[in-house]
């Protein structure tokens, strides 16, 4: 049997370049991606596509559903590191951990959407909180995060580490008109009645995040705490590989959140942090922008997908 053909669509921005570093030494798989002549040529990049097992599209949103509509080969299967399919019902959302049976669908499916870098951490807390009824329909949810420049992609890497880059600001709140484009998803994903408000930063590291989510106990149902809350995250996530609750005495240790301590891993860190004095919660979520929160939840699924080839 000839091993499985997986094209990446953009290799050259961030996402794209590290799935490939990732993927290239593998010998249960032949990679493929265009010479950079061809990278701009509709006719050549819909061959490729027709013609590989599994693709991998590291593209703008309008670019990776043209390269979805140009897939005339039924057996052709995707996945989009983009945002342009992440909301839609028949795709399938590709974390892996987020409900029971996930991972198999993603296994079984034709058409998976890898989540955001955001929303990996937002949902990675919130669903199991709201599945559970702890988060009630009405609390008015709010989410913090800062990434490394390399979540804005190549314009972010130019503008920190090329010749402008001793212009760059040391840290920047965005998203002011709260109208990001993954809020959506965080509220779809994550099973929130309500729009989250939901407020990104950028900091001078290059990847990395750390997110987090304030919760107020008297709005929660009586008798919810942050022992409840934690209780609730470990159970969910007790024999996930790439996913650790931190244990509360481990939480409770901690002085501050390093966004970087996961870099060049596919794992994240969820932590429940409480003042039970001041009745306040703070639910915390730290990986690497570019692992987790993109090539390696993109490899993951590429992984579970190859299991079903």
């Amino acid at each position: 049997m000839n091993s499985p053909v997986v094209f990446i669509d953009g290799d050259q921005g961030t996402t794209g370049l590290q799935i490939h570093d990732r993927l290239r030494d593998r010998s249960d798989l032949r990679l493929f991606t265009l010479a950079a002549a061809e990278r701009k040529d509709p006719q050549r990049r819909a061959e490729a596509i027709n013609a590989c097992d599994i693709a991998i599209l590291c593209l703008p949103d309008a670019a990776a559903r043209e390269a979805v509509d140009a897939i005339v080969n039924p057996a052709v299967r995707v996945i989009d590191a983009s945002s342009a399919h992440r909301t839609r019902p028949d795709w399938t959302y590709g974390f892996a951990e987020m409900a029971q049976g996930q991972a198999e669908r993603i296994a079984n499916a034709h058409r998976v959407t890898n989540p955001g870098c955001y929303p990996t951490g937002a949902i990675g807390l919130l669903r199991p909180l709201s599945q559970a009824g702890l988060i009630p329909d009405n609390y008015p949810v709010n989410i913090h995060a800062v990434s490394g420049y390399s979540g804005r992609g190549r314009a972010g890497v130019e503008e920190h580490e090329g010749q402008g880059g001793v212009n760059a600001l040391a840290f920047q709140v965005y998203g002011l008109d709260l109208a990001h484009k993954h809020t959506p998803e965080i509220q779809q994903h994550a099973g929130l009645a309500q729009r989250p408000i939901f407020v990104p930063a950028i900091g001078a590291f290059r990847q990395g995040i750390v997110l987090t989510v304030p919760l107020a106990l008297r709005l929660l149902a009586p008798g919810v705490d942050g022992a409840a809350l934690h209780a609730c995250l470990a159970r969910h996530y007790a024999e996930a590989a790439h996913v650790r609750v931190l244990p509360l005495h481990e939480s409770r240790a901690l002085q501050q959140l390093d966004p970087q301590a996961l870099n060049g891993t596919n794992d994240m860190h969820l932590s429940v942090f409480s003042n039970q004095e001041h009745g306040h919660v703070l639910l915390s979520a730290v990986f690497d922008n570019l692992g987790k929160g993109a090539a390696g939840a993109a490899v993951q699924n590429l992984n579970l997908m190859l299991t079903h080839q």
